[in-house]
């Protein structure tokens, strides 16, 4: 049987088994073609993307350049990876949870010698220290942080006078905070005494054979570079980063992502209870845009119910069941990763440049047929056109 034919036939039988909706993956021939559509619609100069079905990789294709000279982006090329890094860290928290080094639901007070306000600044985290005085760090928990309810701005450095602040209660309403990361990785680091970087490495990238991602630069990774473009087409050197950021250092390749991808779907390395905590939805997300990070919530009736926030990832429901999305985004790069729970089927999309995210709602579809993954909500309103 070929595996154009096997996609059909696994398609039909779950739509026999669970009578929901299911676009068998297009060809490899198809893909290229669409890629080189939306690429051109949206002039960007490099993009890859990867098919993962039944939980496993079944396609992988890049296309464009990866820097001025004009070499081509290949699947193994080096990708900034932004905030996918954020689905990577919760993976291993969870693991740590999982052998009782962590509590999802107990207070960061607990892990740390001293309290947090009491904590000198360091250039690796957050000014902690600007917290003195409001207690109400004690009642953050590993949950809230990972399901971005810390309550902090996406960072301190975005505050007008640059000071860490609270602007809700912790816990009571989700808005995007990297911050809260940049703490979950402390809490690991001087609370537990542990390496988030070789955490990850021996539980995320040696266990999925990722041998060309890394949470700090490598210079093995020159050879073969992807540099970023600007939605001005402005060329933006690759960041060579020192530092481990729980927020989103990570380099990786699309082949490397796509194992991940795969392994996340497989649950590798997790109990299902732990891998489904993952994908559950904590709280409810009850903003129109996810960005600005801290902007107003919506008025109950204008909410939606099928859009909540999991553990480094957001999850939602449509026609073709439960599915959850990363996406990782900065001035030069945009990365998209869309899941189908039932199915077990993913697309994952790395660009080095930030263009191609026009481009991702169309491509998602093209794969994965009518998800309903809310990527208005991720990226905007649709941009009209081809």
């Amino acid at each position: 049987m070929t595996s154009s034919l096997a996609r059909h036939v696994l398609c039909g039988l779950a739509l026999l088994a669970a009578h929901w909706p299911c676009a068998a993956a297009p060809t490899a021939e198809a893909i290229a073609s669409e890629v080189s559509r939306q690429m051109a619609a949206t002039q960007s100069k490099g993009l890859a993307l990867a098919v993962i079905e039944d939980g496993r990789v079944s396609h992988l294709h890049a296309a464009g350049q990866r820097n001025a000279q004009g070499e081509p982006l290949q699947t193994n090329t080096i990708m900034y990876g932004a905030s996918l890094t954020k689905a990577v860290v919760a993976y291993t928290v969870m693991q740590l949870v999982e052998e009782g080094l962590l509590d999802l639901d107990t207070s960061i007070e607990r892990y740390l010698p001293r309290p947090l306000p009491d904590y000198p600044t360091d250039r690796r985290y957050a000014p902690w220290s600007d917290l003195k005085g409001d207690e109400r760090w004690r009642r953050l928990t590993p949950r809230m942080l990972l399901s971005h309810r810390a309550g902090f701005a996406n960072f301190a450095f975005v505050e007008p006078d640059g000071k860490l602040r609270f602007h809700f209660e912790p816990g009571s309403r989700y808005a995007y905070s990297g911050e809260g990361y940049i703490l979950m990785q402390f809490v690991l680091e001087v609370g537990l005494q542990l390496d988030l970087g070789r955490e990850i490495q021996r539980r995320v990238f040696d266990r999925f054979g990722m041998t060309r991602t890394s949470m700090t630069w490598r210079p093995d990774f020159a050879a073969n570079l992807a540099d970023g473009y600007t939605a001005e087409g402005k060329l933006e050197p690759h960041d060579e980063r020192s530092k481990v950021r729980a927020a989103g250092s990570m380099d990786t390749t699309l082949e490397d992502f796509a194992k991940f991808a795969a392994g996340y779907m497989q649950g590798s390395g997790l109990s299902a209870r732990s891998r489904a905590e993952l994908t559950r939805a904590q709280w409810p997300i009850t903003t129109a845009r996810q960005f600005p990070s801290l902007a107003p919530e919506l008025p109950p009736a204008a909410r939606r119910p099928d859009l909540g926030a999991g553990l480094g990832v957001i999850v939602f429901d449509g026609p073709q069941g439960h599915g959850f999305f990363k996406g990782g985004h900065n001035d030069s790069t945009g990365n998209l990763w869309v899941c189908l729970e039932r199915s077990r089927r993913c697309v994952v999309l790395l660009a080095n440049d930030v263009r191609a995210e026009a481009a991702f709602p169309k491509l998602v579809q093209f794969i994965l047929g009518d998800t309903g993954v809310p990527l208005n909500w991720e990226y905007g309103p649709p941009i009209t056109g081809d």
